[in-house]
């Protein structure tokens, strides 16, 4: 070795910037309801974590409490394996915790600069704009990703908005980043392209990542480690290499038993049973919705509307529905003109399963039974001369499906409002799927509910294509649709400009038609 070479400084390495965080005994009772009990998780600094769990399973109390937003009733968090102390989310930001949520945060008519500056605690009262640009452009060269600075907020695309969020957190130097469901809104490109920049940047060390998801694509693709919430506690967790999707599924559910899909019949296409010819919808701002939307279902066949949300999907369920007037176009119900009108959906045997049915397809303060009923209150034997209605018979039809949907509710007494939402779920699907069904028209059917629920409904949606139903499938979750459907159509910019049969085509071109390339 030289003497030059022995006095050459050796290389500097860069600092781990990247945070570990633990919980200990963490624990947060509402009430009679202990949402949370004793969890105790721990985090290494530079990985990229998954907490599982389905609805009410504590992930969101449990990342709540992390981050201030309720205040625990007993545990710590440890940063750094120092107890930090957090009382609400300003001191989370203070200790470098940052939260990217489901629903965007950013200001909608401020450009993505305007947005990264007033989220400053330190923000000037008068801005010197060439001073901000230039130490946001600086800022910018040292991320993995950019967005256009100068783009106000709404001009952007979904994915741009998402990486603004990101990129907010690590401008306000956060190192530990949550995430709440990340990718609902973004195409499966996008989904693969954000988080493989965090994943390499928690490689780096840059930064640590807890991700809340429900897809386990996106854990085993990106997640070095595991943690699985049931009922409030801890049930397993580790390594995601050493995991197997079916044993995390089984830490999530328990013992619930899971019905078996239904098998696809195979069966050649029939008719067209419903044409949507040259829709055009307007939004409730006035602005064009739906553009020359043409799709044809046929008997026997489930046609999934893939997009990321905003793209029209809503619009086009709430004109087949009655629910928004067409300003042209028509609907075809086996090649004759259809009026969405109440009795045309009876006469013509059309059902359907909106999104959100609490708060779009039943009356939250009436029964079970009295919504169950909405179908056929006004015909026999409910009800008498046309008018006179009879509470009786009512009472024993939805006892009736109610056993055989498994809707799970104390008595068809009970108001609709108090029944989780997976049997919520369960029984409008047992009013709209209890007679003949020609049409099914289903809107994201199995959002926010557990596996058993979504078993159950997907295999009820399987059933009916395979008795001859024309079924239309609007779903922002792709896997749901490539599980489901015979045909995919995707809506961009409030028109579809992709049909295919699944067996024809694949993730990444649906995705490319979903970003409207």
């Amino acid at each position: 070795m030289s003497v030059a070479q022995a006095s050459a400084p050796a290389a500097a390495v860069a600092p781990m910037r990247a945070l570990s965080i633990e919980t200990i005994g963490m624990t947060k009772i509402f009430g009679s309801l202990v949402a949370l009990e004793d969890v105790s998780i721990k985090v290494e600094p530079g990985t990229f974590h998954a907490l599982l769990g389905e609805n009410g399973a504590g992930k969101s109390t449990l990342v709540k409490c992390i981050m201030g937003f309720y205040s625990a009733d007993k545990g710590q968090v440890l940063l750094n394996g120092q107890e930090v102390p957090i009382h609400n989310p300003r001191d989370a930001r203070a200790h470098g915790i940052g939260m990217v949520y489901q629903h965007f945060t950013l200001v909608p008519s401020l450009t993505g600069a305007e947005n990264l500056v007033i989220s400053r605690a330190d923000a000037p009262a008068i801005i010197d704009w060439k001073k901000e640009m230039a130490s946001l452009e600086t800022f910018l060269q040292r991320m993995p990703f950019r967005v256009p600075l100068d783009v106000p907020v709404s001009a952007m695309a979904a994915g741009e908005k998402q990486k603004l969020e990101i990129l907010k957190l690590l401008y306000l130097d956060q190192h530990l980043l949550i995430l709440d469901e990340p990718t609902s809104v973004l195409t499966p490109d996008e989904a693969d392209e954000m988080l493989g920049l965090l994943r390499g940047m928690a490689k780096r060390k840059d930064i640590t990542v807890i991700m809340i998801t429900h897809k386990f694509r996106e854990v085993t693709s990106f997640c070095d480690s595991v943690s699985v919430l049931r009922r409030g506690r801890l049930i397993g967790g580790g390594k995601v290499s050493d995991l197997s999707t079916e044993q995390m599924a089984r830490m999530m559910i328990g013992d619930t038993q899971i019905r078996e899909g239904a098998v696809r019949a195979a069966r050649p296409p029939g008719e067209t049973v419903m044409e949507l010819a040259a829709l055009y919808a307007d939004d409730d701002e006035g602005l064009p919705a739906l553009e020359q939307v043409n799709l044809k279902v046929h008997a026997g066949e489930i046609v999934g509307i893939a997009g990321v949300s905003g793209n029209g999907q809503s619009e086009l369920v709430e004109v087949l529905s009655g629910q928004r007037e067409l300003t042209d176009g028509r609907i075809l119900i086996k090649q004759k003109p259809f009026e969405p009108k109440r009795d045309s959906f009876y006469r013509l045997k059309i059902f359907g399963l909106p999104e959100e049915p609490l708060k779009n397809a039943t009356v939250p303060r009436m029964t079970v039974a009295e919504n169950m009923a909405f179908r056929t209150f006004d015909k026999p034997p409910a009800a008498k001369l046309g008018w006179w209605l009879s509470p009786g018979p009512m009472r024993a039809k939805a006892r009736e499906l109610i056993a055989r949907y498994r809707v799970k509710t104390p008595s068809p007494e009970t108001a609709i409002s108090d029944l989780s939402g997976g049997n919520v779920q369960r029984a409008v699907l047992a009013r709209e799927l209890s007679g003949d069904v020609d049409v099914l028209i289903v809107a994201n059917p199995c959002f926010g509910l557990d596996f058993a629920s979504v078993a159950e409904i997907r295999a009820q949606i399987m059933e009916q294509r395979n008795h001859g139903a024309a079924v239309l499938l609007v779903s922002e979750d792709l896997d749901e649709i490539l599980e489901l459907a015979d045909r995919i159509a995707v809506m961009s910019g409030g028109t579809i400009n992709y049909v295919a049969p699944v067996g024809e085509t694949d993730r990444a071109t649906i995705g490319k038609h979903m970003a409207g390339h």
